[in-house]
């Protein structure tokens, strides 16, 4: 009797002892659990234009490197740069994006214009030409593509310019992309601040009587090349370089190389710090990644075959480098003011209006 009393005395000590530890447990694995929620904060938001292929692996390494969490929304290819632009435009109010990756500097600069756009001068924007950022640092470019000719391999002479689009020799031989969407609509818009407002109208009509096709993107473009449906096409450089990888019969031509030449169109990336976005420190180590030389020297190897806008950075031998192209002088921000006043214009030449 006298040891059962003992043995439920000592009960209650023991069920204080056990407490006390189970206690200490729960507050290690609270801790635990709050630091790691913590650190699943560590988010990123970005909005993509740029082919998820080519994208998503960068974004991926980034995760991999800072443990910041990447949630990336990216343009359909038929929709290239409109589907997010009308997003952010949309979102002005409330916005869910931190950072827009953008395949074309065009847009960027309307949501400058909108509003919509933080400034953030990046210390890996120091070697990047002036040509290629927004001097009060509302944009940055990065990585370019060519916007080149793709020519079948049969076509004994090659076409050598964009003009040559309106030459009776290809009439009904060649195929452009839907102007209303992509570096297209940057390209037609940049031809009107060059040539003025009616010479390219002209190049337009022109283009239509000689019974120019018009496909849904420039991958199909340089799909319709490569088959031998049309002779030459309008493409980004990455479009022909894939074609050339596949083992199509194309061949790719830098236009308008001649002394006194219109110049190759240049397409960067560009990135846009998004203003009042919700993750603006993490938005900010997104972007420097971006701009990195580590970033293009990636980019100029993969598949889209992009050039570097940093100079030093290594690039495959058959690339080639800025300085090797007659580069087409434009004022981004005054291509990007004639995108929107040509709308019309386009919808109206693709049977829209």
């Amino acid at each position: 009797m006298a040891k059962q009393m003992k043995n439920i005395s000592q009960g209650p000590i023991f069920l204080i002892l056990g407490l006390a530890v189970l206690s200490v447990v729960v507050v290690f694995f609270l801790n635990g659990c709050s630091q790691q929620d913590a650190s699943s904060k560590k988010t990123v938001v970005v909005y993509v234009s740029e082919d998820q292929v080519f994208s998503e692996p960068i974004l991926a390494d980034f995760e991999r490197k800072t443990g910041i969490k990447v949630r990336a929304l990216f343009d359909t290819e038929e929709a290239k740069s409109t589907g997010v632009m009308n997003r952010l435009l949309a979102e002005k109010r409330n916005p869910q994006a931190d950072v827009y990756w953008a395949n074309e500097p065009i847009r960027a600069q309307i949501l400058k214009d909108k509003g919509i756009a933080a400034p953030y001068l990046s210390k890996n924007a120091k070697g990047i030409p002036a040509t290629f950022k927004d001097p009060e640092g509302y944009w940055t470019g990065f990585s370019a593509r060519a916007r080149v000719l793709i020519v079948n391999a049969k076509v004994q002479d090659n076409p050598r310019s964009v003009m040559d689009f309106v030459s009776p020799k290809w009439k009904g031989r060649a195929v452009i992309a839907n102007p209303l969407f992509g570096t297209t609509t940057a390209h037609i818009a940049a031809l009107f601040t060059v040539l003025g407002d009616e010479q390219a109208k002209r190049f337009m009509e022109k283009m239509k009587a000689n019974r120019v096709a018009v496909s849904t993107s420039n991958g199909e473009s340089a799909d319709f090349v490569a088959s031998g449906r049309y002779d030459f096409s309008l493409v980004d450089s990455d479009d022909a370089v894939n074609r050339i990888k596949q083992g199509r019969s194309v061949r790719m031509v830098y236009p308008d190389q001649e002394e006194g030449g219109l110049g190759c169109f240049i397409v960067p990336n560009v990135v846009v710090l998004i203003k009042g976005g919700p993750h603006p420190k993490e938005a900010k180590k997104l972007i420097d990644y971006l701009l990195s030389k580590e970033v293009e020297k990636r980019l100029a190897f993969a598949d889209c075959a992009q050039i570097p806008l940093h100079q030093g950075v290594e690039m495959p031998s058959w690339l080639r480098s800025l300085d090797q192209i007659r580069i087409m002088k434009v004022d981004y921000g005054q291509v990007a003011k004639k995108m929107l006043e040509i709308q019309p214009l386009l919808k109206e030449w693709v049977g829209l209006k």
